[in-house]
């Protein structure tokens, strides 16, 4: 009987650190044929296109399926399933399959999908990792108190959560099989203490926590978990469970802007964080041309925190047009970010 292919879900909020974490895991894969299911909640994919342009030895271009403006969750029949079983109708299926999971995203539905007969007898959820941004969360940033939470919802089960960004933070962690607790560089003992204790108590079962720094997690570590997540749902509860698992994105909105030339990349860092603090922005993420440079820059943005990088030259083909994707909750002034972004940028 042939043996069933492992997929690991990475799922985790916004700015998390996934595709670190999936550039970290392809460049360490041993030489396994790994195919990469990227989902983004936005108009363009940003991260698609960073993971091809990684660099890395047998990542080829058509071992990474991107999934953009759409939640995967939300598109399981039309998107997921057509996608996973062309992966398999290969003549050289994949080893293993990595998804990485929109910020947005509720992990239970996707894992459900595993139960569709097309894909069942092939393949397996190997493990949910399930990304935690350890400053964001540490600052309140994405989570309200989860033990208050937890105590509320076991006196009266009809209460509704009032931070949907909350909600989904606790599903993605009470989905996991294993949390990273990401970025714990920037935690002093203390706040890492407190941090670790919260996230133990949301989760409803004994769940393996790691800390880590730009993702680097040994890969013996985060595949090979062997849970089969798709035959143990029940232990996964989800707040979205009374509704079969479906929700909505009504909540959050994303858009992009064009933008011209920089100065600097810090003159783009300083306007994006402005922009950020003024319309409370939750992640910005994208690219832009510097003056003086033949590199794009790559800019990633959660909160008051951000960081850029040259990431590839610009083709001769194309112009040196920046593009940043804004991500917010539902009603964030665009025109106001959309003019802030205008004036600011310098083109030629």
């Amino acid at each position: 009987m042939m043996a069933k292919i492992p997929a690991t879900i990475i799922t985790g909020f916004l700015g998390a650190g996934k595709t670190t974490l999936l550039r970290h895991v392809l460049a360490n894969a041993g030489g396994r044929r790994i195919a990469v299911i990227v989902n983004e909640f936005g108009e363009i994919g940003i991260d698609g296109e960073t993971l091809r342009q990684c660099g890395i030895p047998g990542c080829a271009d058509d071992d990474i399926v991107e999934l953009a403006n759409g939640c995967l969750c939300c598109t399981v029949a039309d998107e997921f399933l057509p996608v996973m079983e062309a992966l398999l109708a290969r003549a050289e299926p994949p080893e293993h399959i990595l998804i990485e999971t929109s910020g947005l995203a509720l992990p239970k539905p996707l894992i459900k999908a595993f139960n569709w007969p097309a894909i069942r007898s092939r393949v397996t959820v190997d493990g949910v990792i399930t990304l935690v941004d350890g400053p964001a969360v540490a600052n309140g940033r994405f989570a309200d108190d989860p033990v208050a939470v937890a105590k509320q919802r076991a006196e009266d089960p009809s209460v509704e959560h009032d931070n949907p960004l909350a909600e989904v933070y606790e599903d993605q962690l009470r989905c996991a099989d294993m949390i990273v607790l990401n970025k714990a560089d920037m935690l002093d003992a203390t706040s890492l203490t407190r941090l670790t204790s919260e996230i133990v108590s949301t989760t409803p079962r004994a769940v393996k926590l790691v800390t880590s720094h730009e993702g680097r997690v040994d890969v013996a570590v985060l595949l090979g978990l062997e849970a089969a997540a798709e035959d143990d749902l029940a232990q996964r509860p989800s707040h979205h469970d009374a509704e079969d698992g479906a929700h909505e994105h009504d909540d959050f909105e994303s858009f992009s802007v064009e933008i011209g030339e920089f100065a600097s990349p810090e003159t783009l860092t300083a306007l994006l964080q402005a922009v950020t603090d003024r319309h409370d922005v939750l992640r910005t993420k994208g690219f832009a041309a510097i003056k003086g440079k033949s590199l794009r820059l790559a800019v990633q943005g959660v909160g008051a925190r951000f960081r850029s990088e040259y990431d590839r030259p610009w083709r001769a083909d194309e112009r040196r047009i920046g593009r940043i994707v804004v991500i917010g909750q539902r009603g964030m002034p665009r025109e106001a970010i959309r003019k802030a972004l205008d004036q600011r940028c310098e083109v030629n």
